[in-house]
């Protein structure tokens, strides 16, 4: 049975999930308005990966005992000054979101509590590989700069995600 404490941050932590979808998909219809169709494709796997984790929390909490509460989302920004500040923003969401991760993992260990310790290892991982990604994703932005035929190049490179 897991704690109420770890139920209610882990909860917290679903809502992060779920707002990370949520917000992945705004992009993803950002980009595609702008005719960024591959990017916006990127985007939108993102988001089905980002709701993926959250169903991992999901199912965790009852795998537990515990109980799933599902807090209410906020609206995300729906406009970037750029393709670059779109994936700037996501680069610096994922930082913020293994930030978090890592607090929960302090708190699993504070709280002794070995099985959400164990079950947080993943996210640690993965976090490492989504915000490697989307740096990557940044720093080709930005050497292409303002390049049509480059930023095309782009675009359709990204859109091979999920293929």
């Amino acid at each position: 049975m897991i704690g109420k404490p770890m139920e209610q941050a882990l909860n917290k932590h679903l809502k992060e999930e779920m707002y990370s979808f949520y917000l992945y998909l705004a992009m993803s219809a950002y980009l595609e308005g702008l005719n960024f169709k591959g990017m916006a494709a990127w985007m939108r796997v993102q988001a089905q990966e980002e709701y993926a984790h959250a169903m991992k929390f999901f199912d965790f909490l009852h795998a537990r005992g515990g109980t799933v509460t599902l807090l209410a989302l906020d609206q995300p920004q729906s406009e970037w000054a750029s393709v670059l500040a779109a994936f700037k923003a996501a680069h610096g969401h994922e930082r913020g979101i293994t930030k978090k991760i890592h607090a929960l993992a302090d708190k699993a260990t504070t709280e002794k509590d070995h099985a959400t310790a164990n079950f947080l290892q993943w996210f640690v991982k993965e976090q490492v590989e989504e915000e490697a990604t989307v740096e990557t994703i940044v720093k080709r932005l930005g050497a292409v700069g303002d390049s049509p035929g480059a930023l095309y190049y782009l675009d359709h490179d990204l859109g091979k995600r999920g293929k």
